[in-house]
């Protein structure tokens, strides 16, 4: 499932290179994700790897490597709600723009607001877990937690009962393995809702765009209806990705559950977990307009143009800024 998520996620990330699509943007948040899902999926393989070959400071190693996957899983999940905002976005200046025509100062403050997003996207995951590099290694943790499985990521259970874990470990290596899933609980938390609410908003503001526009035929109604099922679609499939993992996670802070449904967790999380950038690149990718708009003009650009012309063509583009969005309806597509 890692491999597959390497591969999804570096297929989005080579087709933003190759179409020079990067700094778009409609196609940047996106991007971003893709490179998250990559380097979680990388941390993923880098695991078994270990797992499969152990070395000689694998405890140290395998320690490390956890705390650096969660910083990619936090990253992932801001970055997903960073994403969904900007889809938002484009939505609302559009319905803006159409009724209203918002000024260029507003669409520049906005687009202000996206890249200082995107920053801390990375920038407070990474501040999150600097206590568990810090003390943790301070503290020889990694003699304490690990396990034959440490190894491979989200496998850091503890094998004694929370009543013997004082005597075999210090207070602040105790502190740093329930902070590490603190953290990994309320991320979740917090983007899920994030999630739920910027698409719950989408819908009501894609409602009232089609509104304005006067008469709804029967066309209308359909990209309503295609809107209304994205809307509950898009968080079902982040908390079937993670549901397994956060749920595992609850277990290991009240410890109450037995053998047999720790391992049925572990499997489920190893497949869903693990396909992070799999599932992204699907949802979020592949069946977007963005990107189907681009491989569109990509084969038409093959049908009628050189090479040489085709890349110039994509070097000019990227130079260009954004053409404001016309009065037409926008596809549902570019929404969700």
């Amino acid at each position: 499932m890692a491999l597959l998520s390497v591969i999804g996620s570096s297929s989005i990330i080579a087709y933003a290179v190759f179409q020079n699509a990067v700094r778009s943007p409609e196609v940047r948040p996106l991007f971003y994700l893709s490179l998250s899902d990559l380097l979680l999926g990388m941390c993923w393989l880098a695991g078994a790897l270990l797992y499969s070959t152990p070395a000689p400071e694998e405890d140290l190693i395998c320690y490390n490597l956890q705390a650096t996957g969660q910083i990619f899983y936090v990253a992932s999940f801001l970055y997903t709600v960073n994403y969904t905002w900007h889809l938002y976005v484009d939505l609302k200046m559009k319905y803006n723009q159409n009724l209203y025509r918002m000024s260029p100062p507003v669409v520049d403050y906005t687009s202000y607001i996206g890249r200082a997003a995107t920053i801390l996207s990375s920038l407070i995951p990474f501040l999150l877990m600097v206590p568990v590099f810090c003390l943790g290694n301070s503290s020889n943790c990694y003699q304490n937690f690990s396990q034959k499985h440490g190894c491979l990521l989200m496998h850091t259970e503890i094998a004694v009962s929370p009543s013997e874990l004082p005597a075999l470990s210090s207070s602040v290596c105790q502190v740093m393995y329930y902070y590490g899933i603190g953290v990994f609980l309320v991320s979740f938390l917090i983007s899920f809702v994030a999630i739920l609410v910027i698409l719950v908003q989408a819908r009501g503001l894609y409602k009232r765009f089609v509104n304005s526009t006067g008469f709804l035929g029967d066309q209308q109604w359909a990209m309503i209806k295609v809107v209304e099922q994205r809307v509950v679609f898009y968080p079902i499939a982040f908390f079937c990705c993670w549901g397994p993992a956060v749920l595992l996670g609850i277990l290991k802070l009240i410890a109450s559950a037995n053998n047999k449904v720790y391992m049925a967790l572990f499997i489920l999380q190893a497949l869903t977990a693990a396909s992070q950038g799999l599932l992204n690149c699907l949802v979020y990718g592949w069946t977007q307009h963005v990107l189907l708009a681009l491989k569109r003009g990509a084969c038409r650009d093959v049908d009628t143009q050189t090479p040489l012309l085709r890349s110039q063509k994509r070097f000019y583009a990227s130079t260009l800024p954004a053409s404001p969005p016309d009065a037409e309806l926008p596809p549902t597509s570019t929404l969700l």
